[in-house]
């Protein structure tokens, strides 16, 4: 029984683990920018470092053309996640929802999405990997939340359904 109990704690205990730290060194070659200009919009978005290091997804969601979303993409060689029970990503916000997006493999074809709100300050936001919801092209499917298996791409997306320029400032994601 003690052997199990200290397996459970290191378990427990499990470090957390960094998928994207931005700082004035980070390459963000490894980011790619998704626009609705796939399907005919207008919005745009970029990401860029700050002073400080951090990164900056700035730009306008446009509603012409049937727009109406941005998303900065951060896709991996799929990682274990089974030890870690969350994603948290530290984030200053403009007071606007954004959408924070897993998908198990970069060649997943749906992902599993949570929205949240920022409040212009930053916010540690950790988010229970049973609270991502699975979904395609916005549509929620019948299948399970995400299982906390492998991790492969991680996105930020921003699609509210209004024109709107936004602006949010992330410091790092981390699996806890």
């Amino acid at each position: 029984m003690p052997v199990l109990k200290f397996l459970l704690f290191l378990l427990m205990s499990q470090a957390p683990f960094t998928l994207f730290q931005f700082s004035d060194q980070a390459d963000l070659s490894a980011w790619r920018i998704v626009n609705d200009g796939v399907m005919g919009g207008l919005s745009k978005g970029k990401l860029t470092l700050s002073e400080q290091g951090h990164g900056v997804f700035t730009g306008f969601v446009s509603l012409e053309n049937n727009g109406g979303f941005t998303m900065i993409q951060h896709a991996f060689r799929p990682v274990e996640a089974t030890h870690f029970t969350s994603l948290e990503i530290r984030l200053k916000g403009d007071g606007k929802k954004y959408q924070v997006r897993l998908k198990s493999s970069p060649t997943q074809y749906y992902n599993y999405s949570h929205t949240v709100s920022t409040t212009g300050e930053w916010q540690s936001i950790k988010i229970p990997f049973s609270e991502f919801r699975p979904q395609f092209r916005g549509r929620q499917l019948s299948k399970a939340p995400y299982p906390g298996q492998e991790l492969g791409e991680v996105a930020i997306l921003i699609g509210n359904k209004k024109a709107e320029s936004f602006r949010l400032e992330i410091d790092e994601i981390t699996l806890k």
